[in-house]
């Protein structure tokens, strides 16, 4: 935890600053928003899409991208439902199995990346494709999940005050720790923050960098995987088009909490920050009730726009701070 509180973390600050700005602005105007039940709410709505950001965390912070998560949680989502209500195989099987297929495939396309020196972009918009397309042959229609398993399962909240958190929300809260305690503190993390400050720094340090990048994407599809199982438990039923576009929802979480897409900075406690900024607007734009819901896209437009020009701002601060030493002994002079 000590390597969140930094100087190289401003983006961070900033993001928990608009965090705690959007969350009393809303408070003001809304007076039942301020409260415990409106934040476990969030975190149980947005728990899917929080745990493929942890996993796109790792993949931007080494320079690269990961465009097939959002596929990946449909294809997870339809399949698990058509192995549980159609072949009647158990959850906890379908749970491996899907994770499996998630890991194999994220493993796939970082051999690809790693080895054979291929553009992230192109190699994950290719799985992107594939994946959907893949998931829309299965079953274009949505299948109900009514097995008991499931509903045992969200039954098993934890209590809070007056409310409880639902285990899906909980998942999401022990992802997040495993990925601050993976990022910090073991020998992977320290090499993803190597490759993604100066690859060819850490090749000449003897860092495994292709056997780390395989691992990173292996990682994302494994936690893609299983978002997709969570979002099936969410919301009840599988559906081949589930996550449509939310691969850019899960890039914008991680940039707004203060990662920076070229790598090498940012942290997986600023992805739950902006995971919990998305899910504010959001819950916003309900609570007001005369907006559409495009506005949300519109305000987090305007929130990448924002930090993508901090990020440049504080990449450039070291020139920019030497740039204005010159003009001003210049002028002096």
């Amino acid at each position: 935890m000590k390597n969140i509180f930094n100087q190289k973390n401003n983006a961070l600050y900033a993001s928990m600053f608009i965090a705690l700005l959007l969350f009393l602005a809303a408070s003001l105007r809304y007076p039942n928003f301020l409260s415990l039940g409106v934040v476990v709410n969030l975190i149980d709505d947005n728990a899917f899409l929080g745990i493929a950001a942890v996993g796109m965390t790792f993949v931007i912070l080494t320079g690269g991208i990961d465009l097939s998560v959002g596929s990946m949680i449909g294809f997870v989502s339809i399949l698990s439902a058509i192995l549980v209500e159609r072949l009647h195989l158990h959850p906890a099987l379908v749970f491996l199995i899907v994770i499996a297929i998630g890991s194999v495939f994220g493993a796939l396309m970082g051999f690809l990346i790693a080895y054979f020196d291929i553009a992230p972009f192109l190699v994950t918009l290719a799985g992107m494709f594939f994946i959907r397309g893949l998931a829309l042959t299965l079953s274009q229609e949505s299948i109900p999940l009514k097995h008991p398993l499931f509903k045992w399962f969200l039954s098993l909240s934890i209590s809070i005050g007056q409310t409880a958190l639902p285990p899906t929300g909980l998942i999401f809260l022990l992802v997040v720790a495993l990925g601050i305690y993976v990022a910090t503190l073991t020998r992977f993390g320290r090499t993803i923050y190597a490759i993604g400050g100066n690859m060819l720094s850490a090749h000449l340090m003897g860092l495994k960098v292709k056997a780390t990048l395989v691992r990173v994407y292996l990682l994302s599809g494994f936690l893609s995987a299983v978002a997709g199982f969570i979002y099936s438990v969410y919301t009840s039923s599988g559906n081949s088009t589930a996550a449509m576009g939310a691969e850019l929802d899960v890039i914008s979480a991680v940039v707004i909490g203060g990662t920076l897409l070229t790598g090498g900075r940012g942290n997986v406690f600023g992805t739950l920050v902006g995971v919990f900024i998305l899910g504010l607007i959001q819950t916003i734009i309900t609570f007001e009730g005369t907006l559409s819901s495009w506005w949300t896209r519109i305000a987090i437009g305007i929130l990448l726009f924002l930090f993508v020009g901090l990020q440049q701002i504080l990449t450039n601060l070291p020139q920019i701070k030497t740039h204005f030493k010159i003009t001003f002994s210049r002028s002096r002079t």
